[in-house]
């Protein structure tokens, strides 16, 4: 009988482990569901189906040249997968695990129960260093690390023929202007790794943080490592062997920005995992005590302007217009957004997360849902940090370049008071009119912010931070390294997460 090979956030042909197990049956169906409920959900948006649709292309052009097809189909996913069944009558249905958010994963749910029910096996493959049923953290990264060194699986020179015919991609989401958005499909993931591990990521390490320096020198990647386009094994492993051919070399920045992407990739599993292991913190605080230190329902004027850039704040207005039309933003402007909305603004992060999360192309809700918590200080493990958003711009933009060019209305603001405008002896020609007046005072909020979130620290529950701590802290030694296989000891002590989204590679 036929085999079904279910793609969902893995669309490449290489390092495939679905893919090969599958393949050995001689009858084989790659089929892709688009599903119309995920993409009305709020954290969805048409940029990233805009990917999604460039992606599907490129691996159904991949499929034909083997001699098979992608077949796609639009619809529920059991819906699909009986009608498939009645008509092909397969038995096999093998997929890559997902660490989706809670629509993937209750409807997973749904289909296994489908699966049992009708009589098919249902085999689910790890593609990356996320561990399912994992009891506690002790080890983790050995598994891990082990799991990225691993060989990678080759792929197919010929597949069966697929005589099925395929639906067209169907265009499910409304308009979502996003002039620079990042192309899908493998080609544009390998020239991004190509460039930045021969040409753009010397500077990885030194320029990160920069709003308009980080944007070339980061690797790009993430929105393919979000779908699947390229697998993080693949990415590690050429990061490693590049790692070896500079060693000894010249001190040019290239050890220490590899060896710095190298521990972001790392971290990146590891936020992955959280979700893993528990599905709940996309809507639940993961320290249950901050269950109601904000209001669930948001002053509207103050997410609308966050969200829109007309906070009168100029780097952080700046910050979210580069977000909205280019769909990415780099580590450090992530976590100031993040933080701002949070403790500025007082805004839960169930009420801005959705809407970071539609305009990221590279959205990864392990990740996303984790680093909203921790910006947030919701974890009750991370140290909260109040972010600056004037200091940020002093230091991050102190040219001005940035907040410039997607502020615009600043343009006659001397620099010395640029991302002060209503310290300007001109401010009233600007302010009010075509630019907002701040809707807050920095200093203040942050003060009241502080009062609060360390207030409530002093107070919360220690069992339940020992909890948070057993099932989601990092094991780290004092050098910062990941403790591999063995519980943490006197001389290996367990620290909390100390990193800052340092995700966005």
């Amino acid at each position: 009988m036929t085999t079904v090979l279910w793609f969902k956030r893995d669309l490449r042909i290489h390092d495939h482990p679905a893919l090969a197990l599958a393949a050995q049956d001689p009858q084989l169906l790659p089929v892709y569901i688009v599903e119309p409920d995920y993409w009305a959900l709020p954290d969805t948006s048409g940029r990233q189906f805009a990917f999604l649709q460039e992606s599907l292309v490129d691996l159904q052009d991949t499929f034909r040249r083997l001699g098979s097809d992608l077949v796609i189909r639009t619809g529920d996913a059991i819906a699909v997968l009986e009608a498939l069944r009645n008509e092909i009558g397969f038995d096999h249905l093998v997929s890559h695990e997902e660490t989706g958010n809670a629509w993937t994963f209750a409807r997973d749910k749904r289909v296994a129960a489908w699966a049992r029910g009708h009589g098919v096996r249902w085999t689910e493959l790890p593609q990356s260093g996320v561990v399912r049923r994992l009891q506690g953290r002790d080890g983790w990264a050995g598994q891990r690390n082990a799991f990225v060194a691993r060989a990678q699986i080759e792929a197919p020179k010929a597949l069966p023929p697929c005589d099925l015919p395929s639906d067209p991609i169907p265009t499910l989401c409304a308009a979502d202007p996003c002039p620079d958005r990042q192309p899908g499909g493998r080609d544009h993931a390998l020239s991004l790794l190509g460039g930045f591990l021969t040409e753009r990521g010397q500077t990885y390490r030194s320029a990160m943080s920069s709003p308009l320096e980080g944007a070339a020198a980061c690797s790009r990647l993430s929105p393919h490592l979000a779908l699947g386009t390229i697998t993080i094994r693949e990415v590690v492993q050429a990061t490693a062997a590049r790692q070896r051919e500079v060693k000894g070399g010249p001190r040019d920045g290239w050890a220490g920005s590899l060896k710095s992407f190298q521990s972001r990739l790392a971290w990146r599993d590891h936020f992955m995992q959280k979700l893993e292991d528990e599905p709940a913190l996309e809507h639940r605080c993961l320290h249950r005590a901050y269950e109601g230190m904000r209001p669930l329902e948001p002053d509207h004027s103050r997410l609308t302007a966050w969200e829109n850039g007309e906070t009168g704040l100029p780097f952080l207005d700046a910050c979210m217009r580069s977000l909205r039309a280019t769909g990415w933003l780099n580590f450090r402007m992530r976590a100031m957004v993040v933080s701002v909305a949070s403790y500025h603004l007082w805004l839960d992060w169930r009420s801005t997360g959705p809407n970071l999360a539609r305009m990221f192309t590279d959205y990864e809700p392990g990740i996303h849902w984790s680093q909203m918590q921790m910006q947030s200080g919701t974890t009750g493990i991370n140290t909260p940090r109040i972010y600056n958003p004037i200091k940020q711009g002093a230091d991050q933009d102190p040219t001005g370049a940035f907040t410039r060019r997607w502020v615009p209305e600043l343009a006659d603001v001397p620099d010395r008071h640029l991302q002060t405008p209503w310290a300007w002896d001109g401010a009233g020609r600007v302010l009010g009119k075509t630019y907002p007046d701040p809707i807050i005072d920095v200093a203040e909020a942050a003060r009241l912010a502080r009062d609060r979130i360390f207030g409530m620290r002093r107070s919360v529950d220690r069992a339940e931070t020992q909890r948070v701590i057993h099932k989601h802290a990092s094991r780290k030694d004092s050098a910062g390294h990941f403790v591999n296989d063995r519980a943490p000891r006197r001389s290996r002590r367990t620290k909390p997460d100390a990193s800052q989204l340092k995700l966005d590679l």
